[in-house]
């Protein structure tokens, strides 16, 4: 088939017919694909073929797909901004940096996560410390699935974590402080169960909230 009647079965009823033509755009790298790949993604309902489209874009030239996908970090759609990261993330090009160091407080959770991923992926040598502490305000945001990503994200980061977090610990809203006390165990041991050091950390912040209360009523 040829790249025009490729990119034309990405668009394909059948999701595995989808998942063939997105395989054989990748296999064939013709960059003249990059800008249909790109599209695909911010509308594929399948994961399955998301995930070979990105690996596709990735087969291609950097300089062909990288402004692209940068460019769908100001798109309205969420699906656009999350997989235009994630594959942003897997190609790991430096250039990317500012625009993804932009998109870690993105107000979708599942654009932020893969913001944080993708950020702590491309960090530039020397910018660890930064991004921590800008990763580190979104401590005690979502459920407990996006809150370990965010400490997983953290932790990649090294030592260079630890005085976020410290200056987290002091927060004065409990849950930022308990899920700063939580990646500061997943730190120390990454084999620690999160859910029990955040439930744990949990009580232990709101108990102290408690306390500061009854002695301000005094």
């Amino acid at each position: 088939m040829t790249t025009t009647e490729l990119v034309d079965a990405l668009s394909a009823a059948r999701a595995s017919d989808r998942l063939r033509a997105a395989l054989e755009v990748g296999t064939g790298a013709d960059p003249r694909a990059a800008e249909a790949l790109v599209a695909r993604c911010a509308v594929e309902p399948d994961f399955f073929v998301r995930d070979m489209l990105t690996w596709a874009l990735c087969r291609l030239p950097v300089d062909s797909v990288v402004p692209r996908l940068v460019t769908e970090l100001a798109s309205g759609c969420t699906q656009a901004r999350a997989q235009a990261l994630h594959t942003l993330s897997k190609i790991g090009d430096g250039s990317a940096w500012p625009a993804v160091a932009e998109a870690v407080h993105d107000a979708d959770d599942d654009v932020a996560r893969s913001a944080w991923r993708a950020a702590v992926a491309l960090v530039p040598p020397g910018e660890d410390a930064a991004l921590a502490t800008d990763l580190a305000a979104e401590l005690g945001r979502g459920d407990r699935d996006l809150q370990l990503s965010l400490s997983r994200a953290l932790v990649t980061l090294g030592e260079s974590i630890l005085p976020a977090l410290d200056t987290a610990a002091t927060s004065v809203d409990a849950a930022v402080r308990a899920h700063a006390d939580a990646t500061r165990a997943l730190s120390a041991d990454p084999d620690s169960g999160f859910a029990l050091s955040l439930e744990v950390a949990k009580r232990v912040a709101v108990a102290g909230s408690d306390e500061e209360q009854t002695g301000a009523d005094r």
